[in-house]
């Protein structure tokens, strides 16, 4: 808030001011900080939570420096977006109050887990504080909000604590102005509060035992086991069936990380920040080798809970003082969401028991009910700046500003890796990660989210926006609701995200590199080069297209994509190396040549077959696989003259399958070569669009471009030739994102709508 406020306040004193706060100020400690100010600076008056925010009446002399201090000295985790200032008639209070929350149709939101803060640490390994060693202590700057909140405004009794009562000792500093508890909605001790069924030390004896620990988080529960043991690790494969994708791991500190990792400096303070994200850091290759089967790096995240750093005190011998919290620790855990068979992550108590009991040895609960179940967030450095692979816990619900006001759109997002949008104002509001809509339980999960959203939200959708694909679960959800439809193509709504978040307005130039979009053509689209444009979109450029060979099947088998390959290049006299089954071989190259195949221009499908070729995977067990151990064996990216081929707007990475085929350079190099060829034709492909459209800065989304190779690389390429590359920051780059791009896409031909309607009104 500018001083020129607090200035004009002081030119109207002695005055009454009634302040309308709206933003994250709800479950941030932001009543008991007004509070304390007001008694600063001998000020009476009230303030209240409500449905719009916080209401702040002030009288007295210095109203001035109360309104400076709001801005110099508001509570870590709270956001004021705005504040809005009435002078009002004196009422003569007699002190300053805290007043019950009052009700109406919501239109402030509730801010995102926050990891336990310094302050209650200190607390927890002091032995003379009375929430020594609780496994569930927090106050107004940190643990739980969203996922415990059940409704707003932010109160106790709509949260899951409310069915616990407060003991004396809680009680006082609750009522407390000098507490740092003062009106924290979570506050509980060991006498009053949640209760683990399980010690810490048990916990990590079962580990160290060799183990498989199912322990109940913030979010829902984990699946541990110790991740220096092969043994343990392999086991928790085989249990969960999870055959290769990696597991994350929890370390007690950096220090403790710096052991198997080497963070970055800027890594190092991505682990820290109070969301506790997983992030993606090079592995030294020092845990179990089935922590991350064929790859370069490792998720690794911090203790965000009390119990975590209470399993990682007991790893340490349990030491006096608080010296040991920095120092290296030996334990390392792997950390996986518990959601067997691919289902939603598991949340409480009686499901664990049921649904969790094939795989964990250990079972760990308590009795503070998740009201929303919430994954572990996942960031990369990418390009020098954080980028979401998931964004879940601890960044949900916090939104994303879209400049204007506009109508009110239910977004529901795509299939895989789904997330939801709800808009209200100039907001944008993405949920936590879903996943994949392809078991009922997710599918039960999504509609849950979606009810959860736009209930705490207190928005009445105006507009429902979806894939194209008719298939889609989500789509058949939206197309059940009594509202309009705007369906979105897939690459547009990944392109109009990015643009959003960077606040480009009018005509944007994007590339969407993914795995499968249903094209306007309804073929398989997924390397597309496109211009958006408010509510439409034009495909300017494709990759070349390959045969689909197996339709749906070639994800899940990259060698089905080398064929392609081999086929596009003419080079089908080698097929053998992939294929050894001869009649089936003959079988698909008389499908080839009769053009019986679908066909893909799909980026994700193009690595699958450079990785088939490099002899890197011809099977994957999880989206993603062979690129990803592709991505792995980059050394240092290089080309050849002729290393793609650019026809018109078509870009073709023939000539270096050709080579890579023909050659039988060694996976490393091939893998060199590819992302290579990749980087230059990309960089090249898109500068010929931005002369001929007149732009200067792209869109770069899609799942691809996770790949940090590939979106480093080409984003200097394309600053090397004056373009600025625009990536995805606050939400996923993969379809994690797409629900914000149909929402985008959504509002915009909401307003064209409505304009058109207004205009044959005026005629």
């Amino acid at each position: 808030m500018p001083d020129a406020m607090a200035r004009e306040a002081s030119s109207i004193e002695p005055a009454r001011l009634r302040l309308r706060l709206r933003g994250a100020v709800q479950g941030v400690g932001f009543r008991p900080f007004a509070h304390s100010i007001a008694r600063r600076y001998g000020l009476t008056g009230f303030v209240q939570n409500d449905a719009e925010g916080v209401l702040l009446e002030i009288e007295g002399a210095h109203c001035g420096e109360f309104l400076r201090a709001l801005r110099d000295e508001k509570p870590p985790l709270a956001v004021i977006e705005s504040i809005d200032v009435a002078r009002i008639d004196p009422r003569w209070d007699r002190g300053f109050s805290i007043r019950d929350s009052a009700g109406g149709r919501t239109t402030t939101r509730i801010i995102a887990d926050a990891a336990t803060c310094d302050a209650c640490l200190a607390e927890l390994f002091d032995p003379d504080s009375r929430f020594h060693l609780y496994p569930f202590v927090t106050c107004t700057h940190c643990g739980p909000r969203f996922t415990i909140a059940s409704a707003l405004p932010y109160d106790r009794p709509q949260t899951s604590m409310a069915r616990f009562a407060l003991c004396d000792d809680c009680a006082r500093d609750y009522r407390d102005p000098e507490s740092r508890r003062f009106h924290a909605e979570t506050i509980a001790c060991a006498k009053c509060g949640p209760r683990l069924s399980e010690a810490p030390e048990a916990i990590v004896a079962a580990l160290e035992g060799g183990a498989i620990v199912a322990l109940k988080g913030i979010g829902g529960f984990h699946l541990m086991c110790d991740a220096r043991k092969e043994a343990a690790v392999a086991e928790l494969r085989r249990r969960k069936k999870r055959d290769a994708k990696p597991f994350a791991v929890m370390a007690a500190n950096l220090a403790s990380v710096s052991l198997f990792a080497e963070p970055s400096a800027y890594e190092g303070e991505l682990l820290r920040r109070r969301a506790r994200p997983i992030v993606l850091l090079p592995s030294k290759g020092a845990l179990a080798p089935s922590v991350a089967p064929d790859l370069k790096r490792i998720g690794v995240m911090l203790p965000y809970a009390p119990l975590h750093h209470l399993m990682f005190h007991a790893a340490a011998g349990a030491p006096a003082g608080q010296d040991w919290r920095e120092a290296p620790n030996d334990l390392v855990v792997v950390a996986t969401s518990a959601n067997p068979g691919g289902e939603p992550l598991v949340v409480d108590d009686e499901e664990a028991r049921s649904r969790l009991a094939h795989v964990a040895d250990v079972i760990v609960g308590h009795d503070r009910p998740i009201v929303t179940r919430a994954d572990d967030s996942v960031m990369a450095v990418v390009d020098g700046a954080p980028a979401f692979l998931r964004r879940a816990r601890g960044f949900t619900p916090e939104p994303i500003d879209l400049g204007t006001d506009g109508p009110s759109v239910l977004a529901l997002g795509a299939h895989l890796k789904t997330t939801v949008t709800v808009t209200r104002g100039r907001e944008a509001f993405v949920s936590q990660h879903i996943g994949d809509l392809d078991n009922a339980e997710s599918a039960r999960f999504f509609e849950e989210t979606l009810r959860h959203l736009v209930s705490i939200l207190g928005v009445k959708p105006e507009i429902a926006a979806c894939d194209r694909h008719p298939d889609f679960f989500s789509t058949r959800v939206a197309e059940a609701m009594n509202l309009p439809i705007f369906k979105a193509q897939h690459h547009a709504a990944h392109i109009a995200a990015i643009a959003a978040e960077h606040g480009v307005a009018g005509p944007v130039l994007g590339v969407a590199l993914d795995g499968y979009g249903m094209g306007d053509d309804q073929g398989a689209w997924g390397g597309e080069l496109m211009m958006v444009d408010g509510a439409s979109w034009t495909r300017l450029g494709h990759l070349a297209p390959l045969a689909l060979i197996g339709g749906d099947r070639a994800a899940r088998a990259p060698w089905r994509m080398g064929l392609a390959a081999l086929a596009a290049i003419g080079r089908l006299d080698l097929a053998p190396v992939l294929l050894p089954d001869v009649p089936l071989l003959e079988k698909i190259a008389a499908r080839l040549r009769d053009h019986e195949v679908p066909r893909t221009t799909s980026m994700g499908r193009l690595f699958d077959a450079a990785a088939a070729l490099a002899g890197v995977r011809f099977e994957q067990a999880y989206e993603g696989q062979a690129a990803m151990e592709l991505e792995a064996l980059v050394e240092a990216p290089r080309s050849f003259e002729g290393a793609y081929r650019l026809d018109g707007q078509v870009l073709s990475l023939a000539p270096t399958l050709s080579f890579i085929a023909s050659e039988r350079p060694s996976p490393r190099e091939a893998a060199d070569y590819f992302h290579g060829a990749l980087i230059g034709g990309c960089s090249a492909w898109i500068a010929a669009a931005a002369r001929a459209h007149g732009r200067d800065r792209v869109a770069l989304g899609g799942g691809c471009m996770m790949n940090r190779v590939l979106a480093e690389g080409l984003g200097g390429a394309l600053r090397a030739g004056g373009i600025t590359p625009l990536f995805a920051r606050a939400v996923p780059c993969n379809d994690g994102g797409i629900s914000l791009g149909q929402a985008v896409l959504a509002r915009a031909a909401f307003e064209l709508g409505q304009k058109q309607k207004a205009s044959a009104a005026c005629v």
